[in-house]
């Protein structure tokens, strides 16, 4: 056999030398398990010359003389190469063996060390072992001592009375005797078994234990079979594997033992034990089922108990539960009852998948298999509790009944939609945590005691094993529920604003452009759920039908659905319906899921919340307010101030949102400090959004009120202060107006905006936009009326123009503390009026509206009077 040898490694030379580097090895090329010492040696050899020498010399020819022999002889053979290569091996040899000596001495030196300490802690041990000891034999002996003393102190106390504790030593005896029976009994069962396996084994039958099944011999004799089976299934496991390894008939090796020739040096068998046993077992459990029926039938309750406590050796005696459930009426009627599809009234299922009709509760099928439940459990715990030694799991059999017809009900409510399911979730589970509390204060087999804890304990865990599958989950449920349902309410109002002509890239646009796409994302999804595969007809019909459109509508007539102006304005209605299938949600999702899960719950229940009424629905609209309301600032045409009223659902709609957050969902997140601070930063971002964007749509609208005021006050003509004396003769027309044209105008608009203000905005909020109209208009009338030059006629029209301008001012809903800063324009109206020395009287503070008015200020205004240039308005302008 070939033997792969570590060649020493030839290290290349650094440079040019006269005689080659010596080969290199280390102490790996010896601790291999092919290493050979001839092998090594000839690497050696090999390695000692060069390449080029290593072929054989040319032999000389026959005349040759004796020099070129010589050289033959010098050139077959030269020791040198050899001399040095095994010198320099023999070095590094005696290198390496200093290093595994230095090594030895180190291994050696730390096994003394460990040897001490092992010796150490043997002798530790052996002392703490002999204090033990003589510990427990110093025990021994004082108990014994104190049994003595207390025998002695008896003996003495008996012969002192003179009375022999007959009755003690009766017992004692009778404990003894009960001790020994016991252990004969175990014996005689040992040794009857190991005769079992021995007659299994060598004859392939079972005839004694054949004989005590047919003897019977009682409830114990049967209870003694059974366990005998039980046992000889457990010798056959371990000392016949084979026989547990077989499929088809064929032996298999069972953890790497030969399952044909036997396993663990035991003798193999003639016959398959395991179904021999298994045979048995099966004929003996049939047996005890019918007499089980038998005694059932003659109400023998002992002869049930007994059967019942064998049959526990089969299956944990599910068969015989199964046995006794199905012989009740209860049962056959209700297979049947199983078997039929669950049609019932097509209301009840149309209100069931209605969001805006109230729940019909539980179904009735569903309903009247758990009312007859209640009553056969109730009826039959009495014998339940005599028969069977294991009660608990027979009243569970009884609420597993149940299972069957709440998967079809909950499968016929899912094909309705997904609300449908949720609803009859919710009702079937309250109706038989019902049922439960009423099981429990009947008391069942401690009736008319309440139910023990076991029992409770049983029932508790059979209705949350019904409901187990349908909560894991069930959060991911409702969110999907209540997208479906939002979805299709804002379907219409999503398909609006996609097609809303979009005004030129702004600051504000760019801003709404995550919420642009938050529309469209939605509306998609809605469209492809629509055109999904997995919506039954009857479900996508109630979607179309919460969306107000016609069946037939899918996603691929999303582009040519018509909508109308009604179907993107706000509707507080809307609004409500939505708060109301949330708190629906909430509702359910306290019933149905509850406990250290609600916080989280109730935070994703917010982010749906604020993602589809706040975002989709008031966030939209207000974006396509604001884009109206900034293309009014122009000042070219009269401002359409129409988009106004819409503002008022907006704002109603954010504050019932806000209430539902801080009395709903808000309250039920306060066991989790973290969740509820992550919900209340959310509600806080999203109500900031909604009210920047209305104080956006409110600032547009002052700047266009302001700006459209502005031009109309351009309109103003200069011969409205100044009259020809021809305007004043004749019918005297001029004189009876009350108000130039551009103050009609401007009051006219004011009262508009007033109007349109009133339907958007209440309290505070109509209060401070009107204050700052207010503000903004005086200013422009102030720096109005410094233009034109006013005659003794003209001021009279100012006077009656600067009157109806404050009394138009007054009329907005401005903050009272404003009222005072607008006698200001009827003291300017007098300023063109009055005479050199009245207007020097009213100068010197005589006037109220002047009060705080630097006179400085008045000066632009008495410069535009006509008879400025009089001796007595000149001395007044020098004055100030």
């Amino acid at each position: 056999m070939a033997t792969a040898t570590t060649a020493p490694t030839t290290a290349p030379p650094a440079g040019r030398s006269i005689f080659p580097k010596g080969p290199e090895f280390t102490l790996e090329n010896f601790s291999s398990k092919d290493f050979i010492v001839n092998d090594f040696v000839e690497s050696l050899a090999s390695s000692a010359l060069p390449a080029n020498r290593r072929s054989a010399p040319t032999l000389p020819s026959p005349g040759a003389g004796a020099r070129e022999e010589m050289d033959f002889r010098e050139a077959a053979f030269d020791p040198k190469p050899f001399i040095r290569t095994f010198e320099h091996a023999l070095t590094r040899l005696e290198s390496l063996s200093a290093d595994l000596n230095a090594r030895e001495t180190e291994l050696q030196t730390a096994v003394r060390r460990t040897e001490l300490q092992h010796s150490q802690t043997l002798e530790s041990l052996g002392r703490k072992l002999e204090q033990n000891i003589d510990s427990f034999q110093h025990l021994d002996s004082s108990l014994g001592q104190v049994a003595r003393a207390n025998e002695e102190r008896e003996r003495s106390s008996r012969h002192g009375a003179g009375v022999e504790p007959e009755g003690n030593v009766a017992v004692r005896i009778g404990g003894r005797l009960e001790e020994l029976d016991q252990q004969s009994r175990r014996a005689r069962d040992a040794q009857f078994l190991i005769k079992c396996w021995m007659e299994l084994a060598e004859t392939g039958e079972l005839a004694a234990l054949e004989n005590v099944r047919l003897q019977g011999g009682g409830g114990e004799g049967m209870v003694r079979c059974a366990l005998l089976v039980r046992q000889l299934t457990r010798i056959s496991q371990k000392l016949d594997p084979a026989s547990w390894s077989q499929t088809n008939g064929d032996h298999r090796a069972v953890n790497g033992v030969d399952a044909v020739n036997g396993a663990h040096d035991h003798a193999p068998t003639r016959c398959n034990t395991r179904e021999i046993i298994e045979k048995f077992a099966e004929t003996l459990e049939k047996d005890l089922l019918k007499q089980f029926d038998d005694f059932y039938r003659r109400q023998n309750f002992a002869g049930m108990r007994d059967c019942a406590n064998a049959l526990q050796e089969f299956h944990g005696g599910a068969n015989v539960v199964a046995l006794f459930v199905n012989q009740h009426q209860f049962f056959i009627d209700g297979s049947q009852l199983g078997a039929e599809e669950i049609d019932g009234d097509q209301e009840i299922w149309e209100r069931l998948g209605d969001p805006d009709a109230d729940p019909p509760g539980v179904e009735p099928s569903l309903k009247s298999l758990v009312d007859e439940v209640k009553v056969i459990v109730q009826e039959e715990s009495f014998i339940i509790r005599r028969a069977f030694p294991y009660y608990e799991l027979v009243l569970g059999r009884f609420l597993q009944r149940i299972q069957q017809r709440l998967e079809m009900v909950l499968d016929k409510a899912s094909a309705v939609s997904s609300l449908a399911f949720l609803r009859s979730l919710q009702a079937a589970r309250s109706y038989i945590h019902s049922l439960i509390d009423d099981l429990k204060s009947h008391g069942l087999t401690e009736h008319p005691d309440p139910a023990s804890s076991p029992i409770a304990q049983i029932l508790d865990q059979q209705v949350d094993e019904l409901f187990v599958p349908y909560l894991v989950g069930y959060i991911e449920r409702e969110k999907r529920s209540l997208e479906e349902l939002y979805s299709s309410l804002l379907f219409k109002f999503t398909i609006y604003h996609s097609r809303r002509k979009k005004l030129p890239s702004t600051f504000m646009a760019s801003l709404a452009k995550s919420g642009s796409e938050l529309l469209a994302s939605a509306r998609d999804a809605y469209t492809d759920r629509l055109a999904s595969s997995d919506l039954t007809s009857s479900q996508k019909a109630r979607l179309l039908r919460v969306a107000g459109l016609k069946d037939g509508v899918g996603g691929e007539d999303k582009h040519e659905l018509e909508v109308s102006d009604v179907d993107g304005v706000l509707s507080v209605a809307i609004a409500k319906r939505s708060l109301r299938w949330l708190a629906e949600s909430v509702g359910r999702d306290l019933e149905l899921s509850g406990g250290s899960e609600t916080p989280k719950d109730v935070s994703v229940l917010l982010r749906l919340l604020l993602a589809n009424l706040g975002e989709i629905y008031v966030q939209t609209a207000l974006d396509g307010t604001v884009d109206i309301a900034s293309g009014q600032e122009s000042g070219k045409n009269e401002p359409d101030l129409s988009y106004l009223p819409k503002l008022r659902p907006a704002i109603a709609i954010m504050h019932l949102m806000m209430t539902c957050i801080q009395t709903v969902l808000l309250p039920l997140a306060a066991p989790n400090l973290t969740v509820r601070r992550e919900m209340e930063r959310r509600a806080h971002t999203a109500v900031n959004q909604m009210e920047e964007k209305i104080s956006s749509v409110m600032q547009h609208t002052v700047d266009s009120v302001l700006a459209w005021t502005g031009k109309l006050l351009q309109g103003q003509k200069k011969t409205d202060f100044r009259p020809k004396d021809g305007a004043l003769e004749g019918s005297g027309g001029w004189l009876a107006m009350l108000q130039t044209p551009t103050c009609l105008a401007a009051c006219t608009f004011l009262a508009k905006a007033k109007e349109s203000l009133a339907q958007a905005l209440d309290g505070q909020n109509i209060e401070h936009v009107s204050t700052e109209i207010a503000i903004g208009v005086r200013s422009q009338l102030l720096d109005h009326f410094r233009k034109f030059q006013v005659n003794a006629a003209g001021g009279l029209m100012v006077t009656k123009d600067l009157t109806q301008y404050a009394a138009t001012l007054r009329s907005l809903s401005v903050t009272p503390s404003f009222l005072p800063s607008l006698d200001v324009l009827s003291e300017i109206g007098n300023l063109f009026v009055i005479g050199p020395d009245a207007l020097r009287e009213r100068l010197r503070g005589g006037a109220l509206g002047l009060l705080g008015v630097e006179k400085a200020h008045l000066k632009p205004y008495i410069v535009r009077r006509e008879d400025a240039a009089s001796v007595g308005v000149q001395s007044i302008l020098s004055g100030l």
